[in-house]
């Protein structure tokens, strides 16, 4: 990793002296002048919305950290590449010949032909330089004067200057300036509503109007309303309005004198405009009901629909072939268009989104014919094609990781639909790996680590409960229910674990922006199947207890053994040697200093945590929000809260039975003691729009698990841990904390954590980005039984604690995932001593990061 990064530093160096021995005015002609920079004053304030500045047709070029990096690399290029291969080829009287017979003629082409594209690249990776030009400018100005324009300044005034005071060498800068001069306002709003039904709606919702009296003018929020007004006629019984039929009469006076610069307003909905033969008419807007509603399952478009059988459940009326392969029900659920109800677009939205959800059918179509002469009855056809019954699926992939130096993963998956003909889907999937390891001792194999593993699952498109939950999760919350059953088997991996899980969850979306999981059962099953591997998996504990053991081998050589990279100082061997040397400072037989004694007992119980087995059964609930509307989207906020209560159920049932006890007094189920804690965590992000490719991002995490009852710490696989690629990035993972101690164990963890993280993200060029960031945080022991005080989170002064890593990334874009580098490095660490915190040997504290996709 250090040479690669050596690397890293060499190559940016040399580009940094390359591209800075540039000269940005290289292709500025003299009557040119280069675009350096922008000023918009706004009654002679300089603005500083950043939409505002948008609005400038000529930007000056983009530069990285001040540096204009693309302008830069557009001046590496020759104007004529070509002439200039051949000025170069023949400046010498033999060189072209010497060429030839050395390369051939062939390859001395192909030379010419890399040369034209190098030189091509450069200029389509660069930028051209920005000279300033009036048409530009005019265009400018003409922008600058319709957005005020729009938002009630009709009188606002606009100029501008070029700027050569301040710059120099073909370099200028261009100063804008805005008088806004007297707004406009609305005055009465009036209304002409040709259509009865339209005029009764539109009085019902007329509160919530956009435009009110006293606004000023803003064209932006007529545009609104004229949003609102369509929304709300679509979604009450208008079926077929069109937006167009709004319009909005706004006169003003433009004579001065006269002017109290307050304006009326008629808003005017005229009703639909209809051409019978060649004539045009009108035809009023009139409230629309659904008739019958037709749901065609399992339709071919080149079915004969009278050959179809039919069955009406809950007023619908169904149409199959032969036999109906779905239960009623399981179709009509996901209908939200209800017979008998006025017509409302919205509907038909959420009937595709809940039929998309069955996943039992293709995208589904959805028509409307009116019922009879009067116009305003609709039958709603709703045609299903069906997908496969069975779908098979199988996955590769090639995986490295601080586990395995190399692996192999594959994994497969059946899906079976409308398994109990409800439209619940069944997967049945397999998956495993079969790695490499160099550090495993007693396998001479290549792949010598391997994991296994299947889960069964089964998803129903309702609550599947004993009770109803209509009422409390109606169906446009597109209600599901999961059932997992789950294994994985390790082998030569940590200490060879038998996973085994089973789940029982709820998931409904109240709004497209809103989502909540409700498990109602969460247990896993975790039995370590090779715990005398402990002190060769974890060799940060084994260090210590060796250094701690140096000096008894003489007296007690049981627990020692060669050491093959140093003959003369014995090791404990493992396991007989470790254990041996812990029971008898434990005894009393081995006398150790009070410090070293405390750290035997505290290995020894970090042993027992670890190698024993653990039993979870939990119950939690989640709720989300995230108001992002699409990829694209960079301005919205993220919320998720998630509380966790395990043990509370089997605890119960301590009334019921008597469950055998341990010697730690803790009940036992199946002989291993459940864990019993409460558990809540808070995430939210944001993220700001700077300017068109700059983004500001923002993260903090607080989560807390407080262990009771029958137990005294929080399992491993369920506590907290910091540091990698998503969260502090000048420390490996599990490598930060707890508290100030320094990265005593392999994999730190704990049950308290704090994180803060913020990030410029930028582009460089092309499809390349780079970010600057700061990540904060640390994870502490509190309310356990862990006793070490460096590792305790005691008092609010704690949070002196909280480490600070800071660094660059860049990260390249193939559109459908983003690969990521990262470098943090260590700005405070709250391990070392207080006096160098800060800044200590910040550059030799560089973490490399690879992830795929934004951290947060």
């Amino acid at each position: 990793m250090k040479k690669l990064l050596t690397k890293i530093n060499v190559l940016l160096t040399l580009l940094l002296i390359l591209v800075s021995s540039c000269n940005a005015v290289k292709r500025v002609k003299d009557d040119e002048l280069l675009l350096k920079n922008n000023n918009i004053y706004i009654d002679s304030v300089k603005n500083k919305n950043a939409d505002i500045d948008n609005l400038i047709i000529q930007q000056p070029n983009s530069s990285l950290l001040g540096y204009p990096l693309k302008l830069n690399i557009y001046n590496l290029a020759k104007e004529n590449p070509n002439s200039a291969f051949l000025n170069w080829l023949f400046k010498k009287e033999k060189r072209a010949g010497r060429l030839e017979k050395f390369l051939s003629k062939k390859q001395l082409i192909e030379l010419q032909n890399s040369y034209i594209g190098f030189n091509e690249w450069l200029k389509e990776t660069g930028e051209p330089p920005v000279i300033i030009n009036n048409i530009d400018t005019e265009k400018s100005l003409a922008r600058l004067g319709a957005y005020f324009y729009n938002r009630g300044y009709f009188n606002n005034t606009t100029s501008y200057e070029i700027d050569t005071l301040n710059y120099r060498n073909k370099r200028a800068g261009l100063n804008y300036f805005v008088t806004k001069n007297k707004p406009y306002f609305l005055d009465t709003i009036t209304r002409n509503i040709s259509s009865k039904d339209l005029d009764s709606i539109y009085i019902l919702h007329k509160s919530s109007s956009v435009i009110k009296e006293g606004q000023r003018f803003e064209l932006v929020k007529f545009q609104a309303e004229r949003e609102r007004l369509n929304s709300i006629f679509l979604n009450s019984g208008i079926y077929g309005f069109q937006p167009s039929s709004i319009t909005f009469d706004v006169k003003r006076d433009t004579i001065e004198e006269n002017n109290d610069f307050k304006m009326p307003v008629k808003i005017q909905i005229r009703n639909l405009p209809q051409r019978l033969n060649d004539t045009l008419k009108e035809v009023d807007y009139k409230v629309h009901h659904i008739n019958n509603v037709n749901i065609f399952a399992d339709y071919n478009y080149a079915d004969n629909k009278d050959s179809l059988k039919s069955t009406t459940y809950d007023f619908y009326t169904i149409y199959y072939k032969d036999k109906l392969k779905y239960k009623p029900k399981a179709l009509t659920n996901a209908i939200a268009i209800i017979p008998g109800e006025i017509y409302r677009d919205i509907d038909r939205s959420l009937t595709y989104r809940q039929i998309n959800n069955l996943k039992n059918f293709k995208y589904p179509s959805i028509e409307y014919i009116y019922a009879d002469s009067t116009n305003t009855l609709l039958n709603t056809n709703i045609y299903l094609t069906a997908r496969p019954r069975f779908s098979l699926g199988f996955n590769t992939d090639l995986t490295h990781s601080n586990i395995q130096d190399f692996g192999i993963s594959f994994s497969s998956s059946l899906i079976s639909r409308n398994v109990f003909r409800g439209a619940e889907t069944l997967e049945i999937s397999g998956r495993g790996t079969i790695g490499s390891q160099k550090n495993i001792s007693d396998d001479d194999r290549f792949f010598n680590i391997s994991e296994f593993g299947g889960d069964i699952k089964l998803n129903f498109p309702r609550i599947f409960f004993p009770l109803k939950t209509d009422k409390l999760i109606p169906k446009y919350m597109s209600p599901q229910t999961r059932i997992l059953l789950g294994t994985s088997f390790q082998k030569n991996i940590g200490l060879d674990k038998h996973n085994f899980n089973g789940i029982v969850s709820y998931n409904w979306s109240p709004t497209n922006f809103k989502k909540n999981i409700f498990d109602l059962f969460n247990i896993q099953f975790i039995r370590n199947l090779n715990t005398d591997r402990f002190f060769e998996v974890y060799r940060n504990t084994y260090t210590q207890l060796d250094n701690i053991a140096n000096g008894f081998e003489d007296s007690y050589p049981q627990f020692f053994e060669e050491d093959p990279n140093d003959p003369e100082n014995p090791r404990l061997s493992v396991p007989t040697g470790t254990q041996g040397f812990i029971q008898a400072v434990q005894d009393g037989e081995i006398s150790l200093e009070t410090t070293d004694a405390r750290e035997v007992n505290r290995i020894e119980e970090r042993r027992e945590r670890l190698t024993s087995n653990n039993l979870i059964f939990a119950s939690s609930f989640t709720h989300s929000r995230n108001n992002r509307t699409g990829f694209t989207d960079n301005n919205f906020s993220q919320f998720k809260i998630k509380l966790v209560a395990a043990g509370n159920f089997l605890s119960l049932l301590t009334n019921l039975t008597t469950f055998e006890k341990n010697d730690n007094d803790q009940n036992l189920v199946f002989g291993v003691p459940y864990s019993q804690y409460i558990k809540t965590e808070f995430d939210y992000i944001k993220y700001w729009q700077v300017s068109r490719n700059n983004v500001f991002a923002f993260r903090t995490f607080l989560g807390i698990a407080i262990p009771y009852g029958n137990s005294n710490n929080i399992p491993f696989l369920r506590s907290y841990f910091a540091g990698g690629s998503n969260d502090n990035r000048a420390w490996e993972a599990y490598s930060l904390g707890p508290g100030r101690t320094n990265n005593i164990n392999d994999f730190n963890e704990a049950n308290l954590k704090i994180a803060f993280n913020i990030e410029y993200r930028f582009n460089i060029f092309g499809d390349l980005n780079g970010a600057l960031f700061a990540d904060a945080g640390n994870i502490w022991n509190v309310l356990d039984d862990v006793e070490d005080e460096k590792a305790i989170f005691e008092n609010f002064s704690s949070l002196s604690e909280i480490a600070l890593g800071t660094g660059v990334g860049l990260r390249y874009d193939f559109d459908f995932f983003v690969l990521r580098f990262d470098t943090g490095f260590k700005t405070y660490n709250p391990a070392l001593e207080e006096k160098n915190r800060w800044f200590y040997d910040y550059f030799k504290s560089g973490v490399f990061n690879i992830g795929i996709n934004y951290p947060f």
